[in-house]
């Protein structure tokens, strides 16, 4: 193995090897002083889940305002959203709010996504509007 995948092996076995001995700089989970129910950890998880749970987004509601699933892959979205089902499970089971919360509303709008295509594509509707 030569090239860039050598180096991203290196990489990555620098970095495993730096973060084990850094245990001690790794913050400890404490209450969070915006909101003293949550943990900080909480908190960083439902910032981030934001960023990935709406990531579907902007293909749904560009399907919706051109009435067409032209350009969208539906078995992606449907792919993601069926994991995202054990997300929740998984949530569930470590008790993390932010896991729910988020992947439950990936579910809907990944599987609102398929609907929208399916919808489109049996009314015919699979074409880009005004033009060729």
């Amino acid at each position: 193995m030569g090239g860039l995948g050598g180096a991203v092996v290196a990489v990555l076995f620098s970095v495993v090897i730096a973060l084990c001995g850094c245990q001690d700089l790794i913050p400890h989970d404490t209450r969070s002083l915006l909101v003293p129910k949550f943990q900080r950890s909480e908190i960083v998880g439902f910032v981030a889940g934001f960023g990935t749970t709406f990531a579907a987004l902007p293909d749904l509601i560009g399907m919706l305002r051109r009435r067409s699933g032209a350009g969208v892959h539906p078995r992606m979205a449907a792919i993601i959203g069926v994991f995202q089902i054990l997300w929740v499970y998984y949530g569930l089971l470590i008790a993390s709010r932010p896991v729910i919360l988020w992947n439950i509303i990936g579910v809907v709008v990944n599987f609102l996504s398929v609907g929208a295509y399916l919808h489109f594509h049996r009314r015919g509707g699979n074409q880009a509007r005004g033009g060729a």
